[in-house]
């Protein structure tokens, strides 16, 4: 009686209560993949202060995680939160794209969505505080330049891609990086944000043919005005997992 009482109580104010579970939340199915497929590194790209780390470490993630992050003010911010703790270790400040060098990335008024590709105004009528308030040079690497300081014979990685319409990118320089993944998390855009990005059918397809299966999506950027789905989450997983 007390369970139902609480139920419409929150319904009354526009709340569903559930327990958390694989059907109902995106971080516990994002474990779930993990697990299934006996991941113990993830490649956290695009990082800004954390979140995606904090998220995983509180669902019970327990194996490594190495973040990158080109912003300077959110790197400072995201290697304060891994100091304490040594199996999440921050690459030095750089953006991960199809080259080793330099590169300027877009700074947004939200941070999040701070991209290396110009913003559309799609993007801007659908959350005007992302607009851009600056520009910034970053080192720029390809995760296939890097990978190898952080794996092993025993590593089991999955590559997290949040770059904002920068994935095909990472992608061209991760080529030797995506033969080891056990799967791929990262953003699907329905329709154009940024200038010159690849949209969802692409982006699938590429997976596809590099051996993963779409195995869950989740959502994503919604624009608050009329509803629309601008941006869903893919989890990909080796085809041998799937």
């Amino acid at each position: 009686m007390i369970k139902k009482l609480v139920k419409d109580l929150m319904r009354s104010r526009g709340w569903e209560l559930h327990r958390l579970n694989v059907a109902n939340n995106s971080s516990a199915q994002l474990l779930a993949a993990l697990t299934h497929t006996k991941s113990n590194l993830v490649f956290d790209i695009g990082a800004n202060v954390g979140q995606f780390a904090w998220e995983l470490r509180a669902t019970g993630f327990e194996g490594q995680i190495i973040s990158f992050e080109p912003l300077s003010s959110a790197h400072d911010q995201l290697a304060d939160a891994a100091r304490s703790d040594p199996a999440w270790v921050v690459h030095e400040r750089a953006a991960v794209g199809d080259r080793d060098g330099e590169i300027d990335i877009n700074v947004s008024g939200n941070s999040l969505s701070s991209s290396v590709l110009p913003i559309l105004a799609t993007h801007l009528a659908a959350a005007a505080e992302s607009a851009y308030v600056a520009v910034e040079r970053t080192p720029l690497v390809r995760l296939d330049s890097v990978a190898d300081r952080y794996t092993g014979p025993e590593s089991r990685p999955f590559i997290k891609i949040d770059t904002q319409g920068f994935e095909w990118q990472v992608l061209d320089g991760a080529a030797e990086a995506l033969k080891r993944a056990r799967g791929v998390y990262l953003e699907l855009s329905m329709v154009p944000l940024y200038e010159g990005q690849r949209l969802w059918r692409e982006v699938i397809g590429r997976l596809e043919d590099e051996g993963f299966v779409l195995w869950t999506l989740q959502q994503g950027f919604v624009d608050r005005r009329t509803g629309q789905s601008l941006q869903l989450d893919g989890i990909f997983l080796r085809r041998e997992f799937a």
